[in-house]
């Protein structure tokens, strides 16, 4: 098995204003929209299986404008001249919501170039030339894929499953995809034909939460006890290559923990959440008003960004993160979620100590190399410096 390579999963990002080329309603509340990417951008938007792009507009709440930004995953094979994204609608969510009400063919907003650690490890480079696809997949000898997703955890999944299917006869892939009921899932049809295409080397299990199916194993929510009897009898975990697991927390979490039981390695498993397990932390969409106090209790804050140097006074009282101080002087920097998930605003510690809440991001190399998430890294030393560029 080959290692991933670097270029494409930790460049610099960068907003760029795209032209929704289409927009495809999948279920009745989440919808398919694909950007249009005019050639001179084409290198900016070449991606890797997995990654995603975030979404920056600018809409009304409450009768005030807001800037909004949302990361949602790439739901497609690398193709030239456009990227697709899924977006389902969230209860509450405020770009969700406005993006299956209103969005259109024809509308412009700004799109980040592809970014994320959620791909395989085997090695695959230069996918948006899909003639080429079986030269850029290193699948030597047989190898055997499993992801186990829920709802829109679906999206990079099937990018990733069209792609690895398509690029070797070696490749075997297991989708375990958990939904409530048929009318919630997601690239229903899409996942019928890849069956369909691929009908010895793709196997899809369908598990419905609130519909009762023939098999008593694909009915109900998936526990601790279901799981043990997936992995049990549909699918051997010592015969699978690479794992992965796209949902929310407490799935994701279960996956992991179960998969460890079983002795599968930590560097075989590859996740991703689409929820962190606390709905009601409200997500970081602009940094939050701080002034650094006057009386001199305030943490010095230095950052590098684009080669060049900034710098920021966070009272020591604000428990303000690295993001939000260095927003306040930079507004470009990089930053999606804010919630520890995406790891856009992902830096490098040079000097000081932070505390870091919580991190879905960052693989265990990237913390040992000093890297910290900046929307959860506060200081405990008097003074900061990271580097964006690192």
């Amino acid at each position: 098995m080959a290692v991933k390579l670097a270029p494409s999963t930790q460049r610099r990002t960068a907003f760029n204003e795209l032209t929704v080329a289409e927009v495809r309603r999948l279920t009745g509340d989440a919808i398919e929209v694909t950007f249009a990417v005019p050639d001179h951008l084409t290198d900016k938007y070449n991606y890797l299986p997995g990654q995603y792009v975030a979404l920056r507009t600018t809409l009304d709440v409450d009768g005030s404008p807001v800037e909004v930004r949302r990361s949602y995953s790439i739901c497609a094979e690398p193709v030239p001249g456009e990227i697709r994204v899924a977006i389902k609608k969230d209860l509450g969510g405020v770009f969700s919501s406005w993006a299956n009400e209103s969005l259109k063919a024809g509308d412009r907003l700004d799109v980040m170039s592809p970014m994320g650690q959620f791909i395989s490890k085997h090695e695959m480079n230069e996918l948006n030339r899909p003639e080429h696809l079986q030269h850029n997949l290193d699948v030597a000898g047989e190898s055997t894929f499993v992801a186990v997703a829920a709802g829109s955890g679906i999206t990079p999944v099937i990018a990733i499953a069209r792609t690895v299917l398509a690029a070797s006869e070696n490749v075997r892939f297991d989708l375990i995809y958990a939904n409530k009921a048929a009318m919630d899932v997601m690239f229903l049809e899409e996942l019928a034909d890849l069956k369909d295409r691929y009908p010895a080397r793709f196997a899809l299990h369908h598990v419905l939460s609130r519909e009762q199916r023939i098999s008593p194993l694909l009915s109900g929510r998936i526990d601790a006890d279901k799981l043990q009897k997936l992995l049990g009898t549909v699918i051997r975990t010592d015969d699978v290559d690479e794992w992965f697991l796209c949902g929310p927390f407490e799935l994701v979490q279960l996956c992991r923990d179960t998969l460890g039981e079983r002795g599968v390695a930590p560097e075989k498993i590859r996740f991703e959440l689409f929820s962190t397990g606390e709905p009601t932390r409200p997500e970081g969409q602009i940094g939050r008003p701080v002034r650094a106090d006057d009386s001199g209790e305030n943490y010095t804050i230095s950052f590098n960004l684009d080669g060049l140097q900034g710098q920021v006074a966070s009272p020591t009282h604000a428990r303000e993160s690295i993001l939000n101080a260095a927003l306040r002087v930079r507004p470009d920097v990089p930053f999606a979620c804010a919630g520890g998930v995406c790891g856009t605003c992902r830096a490098k510690l040079v000097s000081g100590t932070v505390e870091m809440e919580e991190n879905y991001a960052l693989e265990p190399d990237e913390i040992e190399k000093g890297y910290v998430l900046t929307c959860q890294s506060r200081p405990t030393s008097d003074a900061v410096s990271v580097d964006y560029d690192a």
